[in-house]
């Protein structure tokens, strides 16, 4: 059965912010120092996926369905085991001293300044290889935090240079999967989207380690205990596993049982009873996010269904059809991939709800492939790196214990690629050959 289009659709994630917000936006002003953690977002949703079933249930739906289909997605049920394994692995290591051996074998050696950007250059680098900023998070956080309590720096601060290097390779490298999806939506190759991706990508990544060098005036960074130097193994075979490629879920298992193992050797006390326990703990720690993932899943399916999406890239389209010129084209595909990405939570599925409009309002305005499918990356990538809602935000906060509020501010090089992107878009094009070539090959 076709459903029409329906702004009304999109009302039940206005509710959940509403709710989400204002509860935290009162305690705060009440003089509450956690008050965005008096009302659980897993709560907080609630009343909306009410709505959202009601208004899906107008419409002949079968809500209930629905919303199964939509917490079981296969991309949502990943992203959960990745929380728990995260958790895991995260607590584990802490508990067995690896992050603090990490420290005091040569992190600790730095300058305090390079610290920060340094931290950010290996979130690039993992991100890139991986193709995927979950991972990255995952794997880079914990040792981020250490060095951030070593250091006396802002925790906030230190894990958003790292989201926002999670989220530089999720945008451009080849194998992630916005990258494939913004490609083939599009109609362009891979490498051509690089390319026009990474003349953007790159001065938003200097100008932030240039801030973040900036911003590292720390003490030195000294671990608080003498570890032993093999803790530190499990989690540098992890990046490298990492950055070979290796599965996530692979990664995270392996990083597991060796985190144990070598906390039973070389730790003090350490046992099977404790070791299993850290692991639940870690499993605890993510329970919160775990199902709020959950029941965004479910509440995107909703919308989904309802029409919401449609009407978003109608409204979206109606408006690049009755403007002319490259600039508008190109502002209307960041403004529909943005939303897309707000509405949904989740960029590679922004890419796909918005790939058919943008590659039409690309084709009416003269914008080639590669530029059309790096903007519409771009600009799903950097919500997604700011949401305190989406998983990035809620993945690095609970591993950091950290605001996801205070961390979406951190974030700074998500603030820059816009920043970045949106320049690239207003500055007069000196390429338009190449593109009008691009153009014409894409349309043969």
């Amino acid at each position: 059965m076709t459903v029409r289009p329906s702004a009304l659709a999109l009302t039940p994630l206005l509710l959940f912010l509403a709710f989400f917000f204002g509860a935290g936006l009162y305690f705060t002003a009440q003089g509450d120092a956690m008050g965005f953690y008096q009302l659980r977002a897993p709560v907080a949703i609630l009343p909306a996926l009410a709505l959202a079933a009601w208004l899906a249930w107008r419409r002949a739906l079968k809500p209930g369905e629905v919303l199964l289909q939509g917490m079981g997605d296969p991309n949502i049920v990943l992203m959960c085991l990745i929380f728990l394994l995260a958790g895991a692995f995260a607590y584990v290591s802490k508990a067995v001293g690896a992050v603090d051996a990490v420290v005091s074998l040569g992190i600790g050696a730095l300058h305090p300044a390079l610290l920060l950007p340094g931290l950010f250059a290996i979130a690039c680098l993992v991100s890139l290889a991986i193709g995927t900023s979950m991972g990255t998070i995952a794997a880079v956080v914990p040792i981020a935090v250490g060095v951030a309590d070593a250091a006396g720096l802002d925790r906030a601060l230190v894990v958003g240079g790292v989201v926002g290097g999670a989220m530089f390779g999720d945008n451009l490298s080849v194998i992630s999967d916005t990258t494939i999806a913004a490609t083939r939506t599009q109609g362009a190759q891979m490498r051509d989207k690089f390319r026009e991706n990474f003349k953007i990508a790159l001065p938003a990544a200097l100008a932030t380690m240039m801030l973040l060098g900036f911003a590292g005036d720390s003490a030195p960074v000294e671990a608080e205990t003498t570890a032993s130097a093999w803790l530190a193994l499990p989690y540098l075979l992890v990046l490298v596993l990492a950055l070979a490629g290796l599965d996530v879920l692979l990664v995270l298992g392996i990083g597991l049982v060796l985190a144990g193992g070598f906390g039973l050797a070389f730790g003090d006390d350490y046992d099977l009873v404790q070791y299993a326990g850290d692991i639940w703990i870690g499993f605890e720690s993510m329970i919160e996010i775990l199902l709020l993932s959950l029941l965004i899943g479910g509440l995107g399916a909703l919308m989904k269904a309802g029409g919401g999406l449609d009407w978003l890239a109608q409204v979206i389209a109606r408006f690049a059809r009755g403007h002319r010129g490259r600039r508008t084209g190109e502002f209307s595909i960041a403004a529909l991939s943005a939303t897309a990405d707000v509405f949904t939570a989740n960029n590679t599925v922004a890419i796909l709800v918005g790939g058919s409009v943008a590659r039409d309002i690309a084709e009416r305005h003269d914008i080639s492939p590669r530029r059309a499918a790096s903007l519409l990356d771009i600009f799903a990538c950097v919500p997604q790196g700011l949401l305190p809602y989406g998983a990035q935000i809620l993945l690095a906060a609970s591993l950091a214990a950290v605001s996801p509020f205070a961390l979406a501010g951190k974030v700074w090089y998500c603030w820059l690629l816009a920043l970045v992107a949106i320049g690239f878009m207003v500055w007069p094009s000196r390429t338009r050959a190449a593109d009008r070539r691009a153009i014409d090959e894409a349309r043969a």
